[in-house]
């Protein structure tokens, strides 16, 4: 078992017996006085050897007187060590702990901690204290950070480069072609002053018309501009005579009084036939064929000004195209619209046909098979006039 290191002087009773200190460890101080008394207590027996030793060498040489120097030398040498070992407290036993209150009367000293004992200790000790507290600081503004920090700010590379979508979802990309862009105005931005004009009015169709020059007053029919087949005005006008016997004769149309100069249009998607200014009694004359319901109808606008037609022969046109203004040419009595439908070459009433048909509006596949038809109608009027 290896002897425990010294910790305190011996304590020497009145009775002359020592006994051992509490096992409290010894104060810098304490151990380097210690120190000193072994010191001077060897040199002292050094000393003592050294003056036996000249002593001998005056005296005559003898066998006997040599080893009992010898004899003293070493006792001295060991009573030297003898009083360091008392002065460090080092009597190779287990040293037996003395009451804390009797050992400070007994040495008039204070307790010290075992790190006195140790050199660097305490160093060491103050180190891992420093390094303990630079570890917890470190742990705690990591934290700090952890919580104040975007989740998109820590994500590096090409995962936070779109930082509008750090944290976007298959959906949203799938919207990226329809992303919502919006202009946040600065605050207190104010809007711009607007010059509001304030001569204006609503104006309906019929204004419009009115403006285009079609006299509306007296009018007998509504046209809906946006349908399939229409009236041959763009806005309800008056009439003066319809279809039927008249002095003696047949009139074989209608005859719309809308004012002169008054535009006509198209009934009906179609092919015109027929567009001259020398049309004998119908003076500026157009003829156009339209296929409806499966058959041709030919529809015929007479009377029209000189210089106003808008088509020729063999165009195909749109309903509410127009094809020329209302005029007083040909065997006529004031500007007026002679309009007459015909099926082949028979002219038939065209009141309540356009009463029936205008405002009707046809379906994709309608307008298709309208169409091929009336290609196929239009081959057959050229084979025909030829």
């Amino acid at each position: 078992m290896t002897p425990e290191q010294p910790t305190r002087r011996s304590v020497v009773d009145p009775d002359g017996d020592v006994s051992t200190a509490a096992n409290t460890p010894l104060t810098r101080r304490q151990l380097r006085e210690a120190a000193r008394t072994a010191a001077k207590d060897a040199v002292a027996a050094d000393a003592e050897a050294t003056e036996v030793e000249l002593d001998s060498e005056r005296g005559p040489i003898v066998a006997e007187p040599v080893a009992e120097s010898d004899e003293a030398t070493v006792q001295q040498d060991a009573d030297a060590f003898a009083a360091a070992a008392k002065a460090l407290s080092f009597t190779g036993e287990t040293s037996v702990i003395a009451d804390r209150a009797q050992t400070r009367a007994a040495n008039g000293q204070r307790s010290v901690s075992a790190d006195a004992v140790r050199p660097g200790t305490r160093s060491r000790r103050i180190m891992t204290t420093a390094t303990a507290s630079l570890s917890a600081m470190a742990v705690v503004g990591l934290l700090a950070v952890g919580l104040t920090t975007p989740l998109g700010a820590l994500m590096g590379g090409e995962e936070s480069e779109p930082t509008a979508a750090a944290l976007s979802t298959p959906d949203a990309e799938s919207e990226e072609d329809e992303e919502i862009q919006a202009f946040v105005a600065a605050e207190g931005a104010e809007a711009p002053q607007l010059d509001r004009i304030d001569d204006y009015e609503a104006a309906s169709f019929v204004d419009m018309a009115e403006t285009a020059g079609i006299d509306t007053a007296g009018a007998f029919f509504t046209n809906d501009p946006t349908a399939d087949i229409q009236w041959p005005f763009a806005a309800g006008t008056s009439m003066s005579y319809g279809y039927g016997m008249r002095s003696g004769r047949l009139h074989a149309g209608i005859d719309f009084t809308p004012g002169s100069g008054a535009p006509i249009q198209a009934i009906a998607d179609g092919t015109v036939r027929v567009a001259t200014e020398s049309g004998g009694g119908y003076g500026v004359t157009v003829s156009i064929d339209h296929v409806i319901d499966g058959e041709v109808i030919t529809s015929h606008y007479a009377h029209m000004q000189y210089g106003s037609l808008r088509v020729t022969a063999g165009q195909k046109i749109e309903v509410g195209d127009v094809v020329g203004l209302t005029g007083d040419t040909g065997h006529s009595f004031g500007a007026h619209l002679h309009f007459e439908l015909l099926r082949g070459e028979a002219t038939f009433d065209p009141m309540p046909w356009l009463q029936e048909h205008a405002g009707t509006h046809f379906t994709d596949s309608e307008s298709d098979t309208e169409d091929d038809d009336l290609d196929f109608a239009s081959e057959d009027s050229e084979s025909d006039t030829q």
